[in-house]
């Protein structure tokens, strides 16, 4: 039923939400109503029928390249089906969760890993494991409604959706972006028995990288337990000849728990959660987000086990994608364009006014390219940006095309 076929009197009983008047008002409605996408996406994307240039990918890896990762799901699918038909609790999980579950335990350095149908599950799920209380019988009990979290103030949306009813200032409480000092300062005041830090690897928004070392010496010196999410740095960071290698090692060997993406570098959907064997049994039945819905498909683990696998047995290929991300970056300072200043993968460029950034946007598609912008609310407020991903299938005319247009609108804006 389409919105102008649906009954007056629903219509009229919605109309103190005021859903029709914030549609209304909005005139960049592509922030609310997403294009359709025919085809796969890659490193161009159809939409509408034209072809784009695609910046906008999370799954940059091109990894059809290397890894039958098609052949591997398509086999998943024939051995365990394209459902688990149930949660974890009432079906159980299939052997290709318990496999991956395993080897991203062993990739990440922890003794057990719990996967959930998405990151955003897993993050949710965190928190609410980590501050529940639940009794199910005489002695099965846990009373955890005294944690506190302090968190990134610019951690995932995901993390902040957790924390929701825990009460901001109470039990909830941020430090200023990749400040340890501050963070110190916050865990000096608050001084509870059952502190959690919650940091990113690198921050979604601008790609910037955390001082992980630094807040896991905090954490040890206030006797924090630390969670860091490495949504964005799976798979990607670690090495010694990789930039963050020092970061990478100390999530690997010092973070209590460490919070994985499927959808990033491995290229398909799910996450996890990772650390001490007791913890993760128990976030069966605390965590929520395992025990109330259904797991990842069973295909998806089977082909994301492989690629886990077929990464780190390859690792030219995430060293030629990192090498081809830096000549990007590289080329866009010495054209004068401004990047955050780290040496992640993720690039991206200030702009300023919201209503430039997205003036940008919708020139960027009339001139053939996809490029996310970044403005409020997911940014403060005129502190829009464009948040690129460069994808390993670009070829380097499709790079250069983008950073000379990219050049003309910032003459054209005056910027």
């Amino acid at each position: 039923m389409t919105a102008s076929h649906i009954p007056a009197p629903t219509v009229d009983r919605l109309a103190p939400w005021a859903f029709a008047a914030f549609i209304e008002a909005n005139t960049h409605d592509t922030a609310y109503r997403p294009p359709v996408v025919d085809g796969p996406v890659g490193p161009t994307i159809v939409r509408n029928g034209r072809e784009l240039v695609n910046f906008a990918s999370i799954s940059f890896l091109d990894l059809e390249r290397h890894i039958p990762v098609q052949r591997h799901f398509a086999q998943g699918a024939l051995a365990h089906g394209l459902s688990t038909s149930g949660s974890r609790m009432t079906q159980g999980i299939c052997r290709p969760h318990q496999v991956l579950e395993e080897t991203i335990a062993r990739h990440t350095g922890k003794e057990r890993a719990i996967s959930f149908a998405t990151g955003l599950l897993a993050n949710i799920g965190f928190v609410h494991a980590m501050s529940s209380s639940a009794h199910f019988d005489a002695g099965i009990e846990v009373r955890n409604h005294d944690t506190v979290f302090v968190v990134d103030r610019d951690v995932h949306w995901s993390i902040w959706k957790g924390l929701e009813g825990l009460g901001y200032g109470r039990k909830a409480h941020a430090f200023r972006h990749n400040d340890v000092a501050d963070l110190a300062r916050v865990l000096d005041r608050v001084r509870a028995p059952k502190t959690v830090v919650i940091a990113e690897s690198i921050y979604s928004a601008d790609g910037t990288m955390g001082p992980i070392v630094e807040i896991l010496d905090e954490c040890d010196r206030h006797g924090a337990i630390s969670m860091i999410d490495d949504a964005n740095g799976f798979m990607v960071y670690g090495p010694e000849n990789r930039p963050y290698a020092a970061e990478a090692a100390a999530i690997r060997e010092r973070a209590d728990f460490v919070m994985v993406s499927l959808s990033k570098a491995i290229g398909l959907e799910g996450g996890a959660i990772a650390g001490p064997a007791a913890a993760i049994d128990a976030f069966e039945l605390l965590s929520g987000t395992s025990m109330f819905t259904a797991a990842i498909q069973p295909p998806t683990a089977y082909a994301a086990k492989r690629t886990i696998d077929a990464l780190a047995d390859d690792p030219r290929i995430v060293d030629d994608y990192l090498a081809h991300a830096a000549r990007l970056r590289r080329q866009m300072r010495e054209a004068g364009t401004p990047t955050t200043p780290t040496e992640s993968y993720m690039l991206s460029v200030p702009i300023g006014s919201d209503a430039a950034a997205l003036q940008m946007r919708e020139w960027f598609v009339a001139d053939g390219y996809l490029v996310p912008v970044f403005s409020y609310p997911a940014v403060v407020r005129n502190q829009a940006l464009l948040r690129l991903f460069p994808h390993a299938g670009h070829t380097e005319e499709q790079m250069e095309g983008f950073l000379d247009t990219l050049l003309t609108y910032r003459r054209r804006l005056g910027l």
